[in-house]
């Protein structure tokens, strides 16, 4: 299984991998399950190849920054790369080419990160299931013998992180399209903040709701990524990081005392009998590490709160 994102800044540090051997190794993976599962819309191998060279140059050095640096990512294939194509999942997009990158794209970057490809989507980021008759449908890694929705609509990037064939990637979420892929993956799934983000080259949606966000094999993984995504990531970054500073010192610290909220009981109605099973265990699991947890029913009914989402995002 490929290494998360913790593991690798680490490895590339400490001299026990490299850049190049990182992305090597998600070029493999790709070339070994892809036809099977179909996560990915384009890979640039020689360009991630190039970059993942002069990364290795960096660490040996002394030159590399930030825990980002020398990071292998994917982007969901609604965010622009210049001089690559963006078909948001749309086959008439095919031939269009980007003249710029989006600010998730440079700031990924810039933080030393490393494009390997890009992944497939939902038909312009519109729908939850991941599928996509025009461009296809990638599967969940989790069962190839009976095919299943990896959750949509960043399809391709749960999946590709979910079977290990990039340690980390970008999606977007308008209404659960970065939560859905996570939870169908078994990954995490940041739903970011509006706004604090931008979302500036990416095609868009809804402008009101939509925004990009990490998806990762863990809390760690998808807080580096976070960090690279909201301000520029540099060498303090990296040692806050190893001596659990900063946003670390929130990371691995003890959830005893943390308040959170559960679903009521009109919630929990609509909710399939072994899904709610899971659910309960997972809150027990967080009650007896310390949370307090109060069942909480929100002022609206979670049906009325998803079809306003959908009347906001159908309207723009």
């Amino acid at each position: 299984m490929m290494s998360g994102v913790a593991e690798l800044a680490e490895a590339f540090r400490n001299g026990s991998s490299s850049p190049s051997e990182a992305v090597e190794h998600c070029l493999t993976k790709i070339g070994e399950v892809d036809s099977s599962i179909q996560a990915w819309q384009s890979v640039f191998a020689e360009e991630a190849l190039a970059a993942a060279k002069i990364a290795d140059q960096a660490f040996e050095s002394g030159e590399a920054q930030g825990p980002f640096f020398g990071i292998p990512f994917a982007l969901k294939d609604i965010v622009e790369v210049e001089g690559k194509v963006a078909t948001a999942g749309c086959a008439e997009r095919k031939n269009i080419v980007s003249e710029r990158s989006a600010d998730v794209t440079k700031l990924l970057l810039q933080a030393g990160g490393i494009l390997v490809g890009k992944t497939k989507t939902v038909e312009f980021a519109f729908g939850g299931w991941g599928t996509n008759q025009h461009m296809g449908t990638p599967l969940n890694p989790w069962d190839l013998q009976n095919p299943r929705t990896p959750g949509g609509s960043s399809s391709g990037s749960g999946a590709a992180v979910s079977s290990g064939m990039i340690p980390c990637a970008i999606g977007t979420d308008t209404g659960g399209s970065v939560r859905l892929p996570a939870a169908f993956c078994g990954i995490v799934g940041l739903k970011t903040t509006k706004d604090l983000i931008s979302t500036d080259g990416i095609v868009p949606l809804s402008h009101t709701l939509d925004t990009p966000g990490p998806l990762a094999r863990s809390v760690n993984d998808a807080a580096l990524m976070f960090l690279a995504l909201t301000r520029a990531s540099g060498p303090q970054d990296y040692q806050n990081w190893l001596t659990k500073n900063g946003i670390w010192s929130e990371v691995v610290s003890s959830i005893a005392k943390l308040r959170m909220c559960s679903l009521g009981d009109r919630e929990r109605e609509g909710v399939d009998t072994e899904v709610l099973e899971s659910y309960d265990e997972s809150i027990e699991d967080l009650r007896r590490l310390g949370a307090e947890i109060t069942p909480l029913d929100p002022p609206k009914p979670f049906e009325e709160l998803k079809e306003a989402n959908g009347i906001i995002t159908t309207a723009e």
